[in-house]
């Protein structure tokens, strides 16, 4: 069950007009947090990303499924099953004895699924993967929705950056 903080904040990023990714970037961030704090592990960082992302669907937010071809049909089936458990208006407690199992599992992996260097590979290897115009694109759509002093933060750091690269 996510934390109450976390769903509003979620809440918040979705009447800014943000994305879906972004409102269920809150959740894969809760879940780096706890596997930091130690109340879990994970045995990947993908893995970890996961839990967030089907959390974040089974909180509302209305996040697609992977296209097809990304990920397995299973994948894509469990995507979907989250999604709808996120617009169902019932109030179902998650099953005691699985939610145990689960959590049990999940304390056997290591913690280094939420390790910087662990997410900056990950990062990088996404990144990889989509088009200069793809990126282009959602930093457009970014800039829209990030306001003044938000752009004025961002491109502090990026010229930054640029200063830490020359040397």
């Amino acid at each position: 069950m996510p934390e109450r903080e976390t769903i509003e904040r979620a809440q918040e990023d979705a009447r800014e007009g943000k994305s879906p990714s972004t409102q269920a970037g809150e959740f894969v961030r809760e879940e780096m947090h706890h596997i930091r704090e130690g109340k879990h592990g994970a045995s990947s960082t993908k893995q970890a990303i996961a839990i967030g992302l089907s959390k974040a669907r089974r909180a509302g937010v209305e996040l697609q499924p992977p296209s097809e071809g990304k990920v397995s049909g299973r994948t894509r089936k469990q995507a979907a099953r989250d999604s709808a458990k996120g617009r169902a208006d019932s109030d179902g407690k998650p099953s005691a004895t699985r939610s145990r199992a689960t959590t049990a599992a999940l304390k056997r992996k290591g913690h280094t699924a939420a390790s910087r260097s662990s997410l900056s590979k990950q990062a990088r290897s996404s990144a990889k993967k989509r088009s200069a115009v793809a990126r282009h694109r959602s930093a457009m759509k970014a800039v829209a929705t990030k306001r003044t002093n938000g752009r004025t933060r961002a491109s502090r750091r990026t010229s930054a950056r640029r200063s830490r690269a020359k040397e």
